[in-house]
């Protein structure tokens, strides 16, 4: 695998695509990745729900080609410093979660759990979709799966 070190942030494109720094944590870089989109997402709260929608979608459509080129760069498909994907998907997320701490540690308890486990479709689509769009699209179905979990939560608590 491709060693990665700090002085990959002086491009602008591995600085976005390593998390502004975070992916090159040594253990759990997408974890340290999520976490940049827990402290991401108050800040976009207070923009209210229309521009979010707006900002997150184009966070998610740049990340194809920024996780894309710097996958190239690499010369590894998704590799695990990238971490622009975890940060998208969990703001994704969170579009549809409460705001609040214990909704922001929800969803990212949530995020994790599907990004990890990968269940359908998340790993086919995986394997499958080359480039930036499947490494992108990974962390955004398990997003939508994160999403459906919550909401089924949020439904039998009588919040919807």
């Amino acid at each position: 695998m491709t060693r990665v070190s700090a002085g990959l942030l002086r491009d602008p494109v591995h600085f976005l695509a390593l998390g502004f720094g975070a992916g090159l944590v040594p253990v759990a870089p997408g974890t340290a990745g999520t976490l940049v989109g827990v402290l991401l997402d108050p800040l976009l709260r207070l923009l209210g729900f229309e521009l979010r929608v707006v900002i997150v979608a184009a966070i998610a459509l740049a990340g194809v080609w920024i996780c894309g080129e710097s996958a190239r760069r690499l010369g590894v498909h998704d590799h695990p410093a990238i971490v622009w994907d975890e940060i998208a998907g969990y703001l994704a997320l969170m579009l549809v979660v409460p705001a609040g701490w214990p909704w922001a540690l929800a969803g990212f308890a949530v995020f994790r759990l599907f990004d990890i486990w990968k269940p359908w479709p998340i790993r086919q689509l995986d394997h499958a979709v080359p480039g930036g769009l499947g490494i992108m699209l990974d962390d955004l179905v398990a997003a939508a799966w994160g999403a459906l979990l919550i909401a089924a939560a949020l439904a039998a608590a009588g919040h919807y």
